[in-house]
């Protein structure tokens, strides 16, 4: 079990991980983890979570994760974010999160390119279920045995499922 305290952090790790594994779905090279990079208007450092490489590397996108259970990411804590966007030359950024934004917070993500992705706050290299720009990405290390069954019913958004 993971320490309280700590729950934060291993948020981080796994997320890193996660985008790694599926960094093409998001037009990366690469993601790589927590460091520090150089605001060029501020002229000071920012500490992020990871730093996505875009492919060539000739640019990248600052990805912050939230591990906030009770409340959605508001207006406030996404234009933070837009701010590091802008200060460090980066061409974009990605916020994790398990509830997602606010309305205010999907209109400066909008404006500003920030990609909103959704993962459970217990999330683990192995069994989490990752949501972002219309795709869901899961894992699970438990998997049905052959006597057992899954359904999975897809819905799109603009249909409602009655027949």
């Amino acid at each position: 079990m993971v320490d309280e305290g700590k729950q934060w952090e291993t948020y981080e790790e796994v997320a890193v991980h996660l985008l790694n594994q599926i960094a093409s779905e998001l037009g990366l090279e690469r993601v790589e983890g927590k460091q520090g990079v150089y605001g060029s208007r501020s002229l000071t450092q920012w500490e992020i979570d990871g730093k996505g490489v875009e492919v060539g590397g000739e640019g990248f996108v600052i990805i912050e994760c939230r591990r906030y259970t009770t409340s959605k990411q508001n207006q406030e804590k996404v234009a933070a974010l837009a701010y590091r966007i802008i200060d460090t030359g980066a061409s974009r950024g990605i916020l994790v999160s398990p509830l997602g934004f606010q309305e205010g917070a999907k209109k400066v993500a909008a404006a500003e390119g920030i990609v909103e992705v959704l993962m459970n706050e217990n999330s683990t290299r192995t069994d989490y279920v990752l949501q972002f720009l219309n795709k869901i990405f899961a894992g699970a290390s438990d998997v049905a045995a052959a006597t057992e069954s899954m359904s999975v019913t897809v819905i799109p958004a603009d249909e409602t499922g009655s027949s």
